[in-house]
C-alpha cells in the first residue's frame, strides 16, 4: 500500500491489564501522538466556544504534517500487526476479482460503456458500433499514472457520437480538468476545461460546442471553490481562453448554475442549486448554431422546493418537483402559459417516493421507492400507465436514460447478494433482455436478506435491511456491522459489495438501517431529518442498534457501526450521544466540526439546507447540540474506533478527522484504542483504485476481528 512514509517512530504501546472487564480491546495502553491545545475560543450568539485544535486546520503547516504522520506511525503498525488483515486482504482480492459493466449511453448509434477485468485499479470505456458489436478501448485511465489515481471522472459523448468529452481526477481531488477525444482516431484534441467540479457539460446538438459551469479562478492558477459558479461556451477547435460568458447568479449569494440543452437543441436549460430543497430554472433560446439567441427566461423562481428539468417537447418543458407534493410528481409546463396555476399533472403525487423519471419514445420511465427498493413503471406522455419493468428481486435499478428518440434504454440491477448486471429494456414493448451480468468468484447462496421495521424514539417506523447467514442463530454472539447514512435526501438502497461479503464470509452479519434524512419515504421523511430535526437521525440510528441487541442479533460486544461522510458524522454523533452501545466504531470521512464546516477552508456552505448555520441562533443551538467535535466528553470510555479519511479530501476536509481524533483520544477514559488513518494520494471516495480500496477494508476489518475479539 502507498503510505505516507513514517518520519518520527512507532511510539510505544504497554501491556495493560489481563482482566477482560479492565482491558481494552487491543490489550494495549496507546501512547497518542501529543495534540498541543491552544487557547482559542469563539463566540456564538453568547455562547463561549473553546477551539483548542483550530491549528490542525492548517493541513500544510510542518507541525499538521509531523502529527499526521505520528498518527499514521501509530495507526499502520497496529492494523498491520492483527493476524487477520493479511487473509482478509487475500480474500479481498479473490472476491474483488470478477468483470464488471456500467450502464451504456448511446449516441450517434455508438455504445460507450465502462468496463473493469476484475483487479484494474480504474474502469476503461470501451466504445463499440452497434449493441453487439466488436468493443474497442477509447480511454484507459489505467495507463495515466503508475498507482493508478488518475480516474476517469464523467463522459459525455457528443449527439453524433464522434467526439468524447471526458473528465480526469488527479488524486482523488473532486476538481476536473475536461478533455474532448475524437471517438474514430482516440486522440485528444487540444482544448482543456479547468476549474470544473460536480459538473457534467452539456453538448449542443450540432455537437461542435459544449456549455459548462466553472469557478473562477485564483490569482496562483487554481479554482476558487468558495465563490460562486459561472456559465461558459465553448466552441471546439476555438481557445478556450476565448470562450463565450453565458450567465452569472447576481442576485444571491449561493445559488449555483448548471447548464443543459434540450434533445432539440433550441434550449439552454440553467438549473440553479442552492440546496435539496431550494432550486430554481431559467432558460434562454438557442439558435441552430446553438449559440444564444434570447435573454435569460425565470421560469422557476420561487426556490422553495426540488424542480429537475426532465425533457422539452414542442415547447414543453417536463419537471418533476416536490412543490405541492413531498413525494414528487411530474408536471408538464407550457412556455406559453408558464404560471403555476397552468401546470399540468402528468404523473401526480402517490404513496411512494418518485425518484428519477426520463422520457424516450413518447413514454416517461418512473423509479418509484416502495419501502427503500425500486420500483419502475412506463406510462404515456398523458400519464396513462402502459407496464410495469420486471426487475429480477426487490433491490436497487439506475440508468433508463438516453435520447427522447432513443426506441432502447440499458439499466441496471444489484442488491446485497447479487453483483451489477445490465439489461436492455426495448421501450415500446417493456420486453427486457440481458446485456451485460458477471460470474461471481463465490456463491452467495448460503445468505439472505430479510426487511424488517423498528420503531424510533418518537414511535417513526422505520425500515432496515439485514443479510446474514440462512442458518443463523439470534443467540447475540454474531459479530454485526451496521451502516446508515440519514442526510440530503439520498435514499440508501441494497447493493452488492465485495467488502460486505467478505464480512459475511468472516461470520458476520450486515445491517443497513434507512434512517430519516434519506429519501426513501419522500421529502417528510428528508426534512425530518433536517437542521433543528437532525437529532431524529440519530436517534433513528441508536434506535436500530437497540433493536438489533434485544432481537437477539448482536450484543454491544460484537456491534460495529460504519458509516462515510454525513453517515461519518452520524457514526461520531451516535458514538458520542451512547459510547456504552457499540463494540467498535468507523467513522469515515465525515462532517465533524458542524460549527465549522462551512468555513471557506471547507467550501461548504451549500450543505446549510440539512444542516443549518451556525451563524443562526436556533440553528447553532442544535449544531452544537450534536456537535461530534464539541460533545466529546472527559474520561468518557468510548469503544474502539478507527477514524479514516484521506489528505487529499477537498469534499469534506480531513481537519474535521483530525480535530474529532484529538479530542477523542485525550477524552478516552479507558484502554480502548482511538486511532486515525490518513491515506495519501485519495480524496473523498470517487475515483480511488482498487488496490487503495482493499488495503483500505483489510484495515477496517482487521479491527474490526480486534476490537469485537473474532480472533
Amino acid at each position: 500500500m502507498y503510505r505516507i512514509l513514517v518520519v518520527v517512530a512507532a511510539l510505544s504501546m504497554l501491556s495493560c491489564s489481563s482482566d477482560p472487564a479492565e482491558e481494552g480491546a487491543s490489550g494495549r495502553t496507546f501512547a497518542y501522538p501529543e495534540s498541543k491545545r491552544i487557547d482559542h475560543v469563539d463566540v456564538y450568539h453568547g455562547v463561549r466556544v473553546p477551539d483548542p485544535y483550530r491549528w490542525l486546520e492548517d493541513e500544510a503547516s510542518p507541525e499538521t504534517r509531523v502529527w499526521i504522520e505520528a498518527q499514521n506511525a501509530l495507526s499502520q503498525p497496529f492494523l498491520e500487526s492483527i493476524p487477520a488483515r493479511e487473509r482478509i486482504k487475500a480474500r479481498m482480492t479473490e472476491l474483488w476479482n470478477y468483470e464488471r459493466y456500467d450502464v451504456p449511453i448511446v449516441r450517434g448509434g455508438r455504445y460507450f460503456y465502462l468496463r473493469n477485468d476484475g483487479l484494474q485499479n480504474q474502469s476503461v470505456l470501451y466504445v463499440a458500433e452497434s449493441l453487439h458489436g466488436e468493443p474497442r478501448v477509447l480511454l484507459d485511465p489505467n495507463a495515466l499514472s503508475p498507482d493508478g489515481t488518475i480516474a476517469l471522472g464523467e463522459f459525455v459523448p457528443s449527439p453524433d457520437g464522434r467526439v468524447l468529452a471526458y473528465s480526469l481526477s488527479d488524486g482523488g481531488t473532486d476538481w476536473r480538468t475536461w478533455h474532448f477525444r475524437d471517438v474514430e482516431t482516440g486522440r485528444d484534441l487540444p482544448e482543456v476545461l479547468r476549474f470544473l467540479k460536480f459538473a457534467e457539460v452539456a453538448w449542443t446538438a450540432d455537437s461542435k460546442s459544449v456549455y459548462y459551469s466553472r469557478y473562477p479562478m485564483l490569482p496562483d492558477g487554481t479554482g476558487d471553490g468558495s465563490k460562486q459558479r459561472e456559465i461558459y461556451r465553448h466552441v471546439l477547435g476555438t481557445p478556450v481562453a476565448s470562450d463565450q460568458h453565458i450567465f452569472k447568479v447576481t442576485d444571491h449569494p449561493t445559488r449555483n448554475p448548471y447548464p443543459f440543452v434540450s434533445d432539440d437543441g433550441r434550449y439552454l436549460v440553467l438549473f440553479l442549486y442552492d440546496g435539496s430543497q431550494s432550486q430554481g430554472i431559467y432558460y434562454r433560446k438557442l439558435g441552430p448554431d446553438g449559440a444564444p439567441s434570447g435573454d435569460v427566461v425565470r421560469l422557476i423562481d420561487t426556490f422553495d422546493a426540488e424542480y429537475e428539468f426532465i425533457a422539452e417537447i414542442d415547447d414543453v418543458f417536463y419537471v418533476r418537483t416536490t412543490a405541492d407534493a413531498p413525494n414528487a410528481r411530474l408536471v408538464a409546463i407550457d412556455l406559453s402559459r408558464p404560471s403555476k396555476d397552468q401546470w399540468r399533472d402528468v404523473l401526480p403525487e402517490t404513496k411512494f417516493a418518485l425518484r428519477d423519471t426520463s422520457i424516450l419514445s413518447d413514454r416517461i420511465i418512473s423509479h418509484y421507492l416502495e419501502d427503500a427498493h425500486s420500483v419502475v413503471r412506463v406510462s404515456s406522455l398523458e400519464g396513462k400507465p402502459i407496464y410495469d419493468v420486471k426487475l429480477p428481486g426487490l433491490g436497487l435499478a439506475k440508468g433508463f436514460g438516453g435520447a427522447i428518440d432513443a426506441s432502447e434504454t440499458f439499466f441496471s440491477y444489484t442488491d446485497f447478494l447479487t453483483p451489477l448486471s445490465i439489461s436492455r429494456l426495448d421501450v415500446a414493448t417493456g420486453e427486457v433482455s440481458l446485456f451485460r451480468a458477471p460470474k461471481l468468484p463465490v456463491d452467495t447462496s448460503a445468505y439472505v436478506t430479510e426487511q424488517v421495521f423498528y420503531e424510533s424514539k418518537d414511535g417513526t417506523r422505520v425500515p432496515m435491511f439485514i443479510t446474514r447467514k440462512s442458518d443463523f442463530a439470534k443467540n447475540g454472539q454474531t459479530p454485526l456491522l451496521l451502516y446508515g447514512y440519514g442526510g440530503f435526501n439520498l435514499a440508501q438502497q441494497p447493493a452488492y459489495s465485495t467488502p460486505v461479503i467478505v464480512w459475511l464470509e468472516m461470520g458476520g452479519a450486515y445491517a443497513l438501517a434507512n434512517i430519516r434524512g434519506g429519501s426513501e419515504y419522500g421529502e417528510a421523511w428528508h426534512s425530518a431529518g433536517t437542521k433543528l430535526q437532525k437529532q431524529n437521525v440519530f436517534d433513528d440510528f441508536i434506535a436500530a442498534a437497540e433493536w438489533l441487541i434485544d432481537a437477539g442479533y448482536t450484543s454491544t460486544p460484537k456491534l460495529a457501526i460504519r458509516g462515510r461522510s454525513n453517515g461519518g458524522l452520524l457514526v461520531a454523533a451516535v458514538l458520542n450521544q451512547r459510547p456504552e452501545l457499540f463494540g467498535a466504531a468507523l467513522p469515515a470521512v465525515g462532517v465533524l466540526d458542524m460549527l465549522r464546516y462551512h468555513t471557506p477552508s471547507s467550501n461548504a456552505r451549500q450543505w446549510s439546507g440539512d444542516y443549518g448555520l451556525s451563524e443562526n441562533e436556533d440553528e447553532f443551538k442544535a449544531l452544537y447540540a450534536y456537535s461530534p467535535l464539541h460533545r466529546v466528553r472527559e474520561g468518557t470510555c468510548y469503544p474502539p474506533t478507527l477514524v479514516t479519511t484521506a489528505d487529499r479530501d477537498d469534499r469534506v476536509v480531513p481537519w474535521h478527522s483530525y480535530k474529532y481524533t484529538a479530542a477523542l483520544q485525550a477524552a478516552q477514559g479507558c484502554d480502548n484504542p482511538i486511532l486515525l488513518r490518513i491515506e495519501t494520494r485519495a480524496g473523498h471516495g470517487a475515483g480511488k483504485p482498487v488496490w487503495m480500496q482493499i488495503e483500505d477494508f483489510a484495515d477496517q476489518w482487521a479491527f474490526l476481528v480486534r476490537a469485537l475479539r473474532m480472533e
